[in-house]
Parts: C-alpha cells; sequence; structure tokens
C-alpha cells in the first residue's frame, strides 16, 4: 500500500506484549497493510483516522501527534490492558495452547468501531482473508470518503449505507451478502439496533440482539462483539475454528478459557491458519485408512 504522510517521529514505548503484524494481520481487522512488504512498517485506518506506524527498537514512531495518539489510538490498540499476564494465564491451561501462545505471544485484541466490526464480519462470511482484505478496500472506495492527504478511505457510516439501494451495491461485488449489510445498516441508521447499548449490557444481550439481524449467525455475532465491543468472554466458532478445537484442543468449550477466551481464541486461529499442514496430515491419513 502507498503510504500517506510519514511518521512524525513521535515515539511511544512499547508495551511487552505488542506485535505491528501478529496484530494487524492475525485475522481480526482488515484494512491495515505492510508497507512495501516491511513487517516493521504499517498503514490503515480507522475511526475515520489515518495512521502509519513504525516499530524502531522499543519504540513505536507514529504519524500523528501525541494528544491523537492519546484521544484515538491508546484506547484502539487497548494499550493500557495487562497482556502479559493474560498469556501467562491462557498458556497454563494447555501445553498446544501454551504453543500456540509461544507462536504469536504478542496480539492484543483491538478495540474497533462496533459498526465497522460488524459490517466488516457480515462481509466476511465464506471468504479468505485475502478476499476480505479486497472487498473492504472496495466498500470503503466505493461509499467512504477520501482522507486527505492518504490513499485511504473512512469506513462507510451507516447512514450512507442504509441510503443505498442493491443496484448502488452491486459494484462491491458482495453477492448474497449486500443485502444483509444495508438491513443492517438501516436498523442502525434507525436506532432499531442500539449499538451502545450493546457495548453496556452483557454478551448474552449482545447475542441475542445481533443475531436479530439477516445472515447473522453465532460466528459473527462473537466476531462483531469481541472486535467491536470488546467483549472478551466471546469466542468466534467457524467450520475451521471448529476443526482446528478438535484437531488441537479436543473437548474443550469456549468457557474453559475464562475471561480471556476472545485472546485464546485469536491465538488458536493464527496459530491453525499458519500451520494448516497439522490439519493437511491427519486428513491424508483418514483418505488413506478409507481406501
Amino acid at each position: 500500500m502507498r503510504e500517506g504522510p510519514g511518521p512524525a517521529c513521535h515515539g511511544v514505548e512499547i508495551p511487552a506484549v505488542f506485535d505491528l503484524a501478529d496484530t494487524l494481520d492475525c485475522g481480526q481487522a482488515f484494512r491495515w497493510q505492510p508497507v512495501e512488504g516491511d513487517p516493521d512498517r504499517w498503514v490503515g485506518a480507522a475511526l475515520d483516522q489515518p495512521l502509519a506506524l513504525r516499530r524502531r527498537g522499543e519504540k513505536l514512531e507514529l504519524s500523528c501527534s501525541q494528544a491523537a495518539f492519546d484521544r484515538v489510538w491508546r484506547r484502539y490498540f487497548d494499550w493500557e490492558a495487562d497482556y502479559e499476564s493474560a498469556r501467562q494465564v491462557l498458556a497454563a491451561l494447555h501445553p498446544v495452547l501454551a504453543q500456540a501462545v509461544a507462536f504469536a505471544p504478542r496480539i492484543r485484541i483491538l478495540r474497533q468501531d462496533p459498526w465497522e466490526a460488524l459490517c466488516s464480519f457480515l462481509l466476511s462470511q465464506n471468504n479468505n482473508i485475502a478476499r476480505i482484505k479486497g472487498l473492504l478496500d472496495r466498500f470503503c472506495r466505493l461509499f467512504g470518503q477520501a482522507i486527505p492527504g492518504w490513499d485511504l478511505y473512512a469506513f462507510p457510516r451507516a447512514e450512507a449505507v442504509a441510503a443505498l439501494d442493491l443496484e448502488d451495491l452491486a459494484p462491491l461485488r458482495a453477492g448474497y451478502r449486500a443485502p444483509y449489510v444495508r438491513e443492517a445498516a438501516r436498523q442502525v441508521a434507525a436506532g432499531q439496533l442500539d449499538l451502545d447499548r450493546i457495548s453496556r449490557e452483557p454478551a448474552a444481550f449482545g447475542r441475542q440482539e445481533l443475531q436479530k439481524l439477516p445472515g447473522v449467525g453465532p460466528k459473527v455475532a462473537e466476531c462483531a462483539l469481541l472486535y467491536g465491543f470488546h467483549k472478551l468472554e466471546c469466542f468466534p466458532m467457524d467450520v475451521w475454528m471448529k476443526r482446528a478445537m478438535g484437531e488441537l484442543l479436543p473437548g474443550w468449550l469456549p468457557e474453559d478459557f475464562g475471561p480471556w477466551a476472545g485472546l485464546a481464541q485469536q491465538y488458536i486461529f493464527h496459530y491453525s491458519r499458519m500451520h494448516p499442514e497439522r490439519f493437511e496430515a491427519k486428513a491424508r491419513a483418514a483418505r488413506q485408512k478409507g481406501r
């Protein structure tokens, strides 16, 4: 991705648990890209704000002021949370989980905008991460506001999407997902789906409310709650995660991971995605056995 303005040499101390690639490219957010393939330099946008980041040793350089970092990005990156203690607790639960934690030990759970998270995971259904990134980039370029000075766009607001019809959404090439996004936008814009209340209430309330929307099943609801509402007890389960759990932690349930279940899910998902050979070997053995 082409960068906008370079980092303003505003450096902040990096917490013990933080890695740009692990956090920004682990399947929880889709609008961050490395610059020229350099894992230490990333560019993206969130909460209507653009940001370029570069790691230099134990400092993180950002293209924003200290005030902007404190106002927007400190919370977005969940900067104050004690992930060091959380990963130690999770690693102690099971040797396989300890292995997953060790593979990408510096993942943090981003505090994303609830509407963006809900819309993103509606569009993510039955897609891989590369396609999701392309789809969301197209969505923002078609319907979001350009960010001056950057090759980036703000995420389209629910009110703007609610005003579209299906013909307007056709260039997005979202297929059956387009009506789901439009209906979600209409309900959010009308206040029928109260995102602020979902933020305040326990996760059980959010699961109930979100699954009233067309196209929102348990997996999309859990993703929205975890990544958009920071309900860390949520544990998204799709076909891939069910397969991973069956292979790595058979018999385990989301509640077995405690209050950091969402972080555990992220460790397991990322580890499994980056180690497909573990599952391919088992599938080959099963096919040979069936001959």
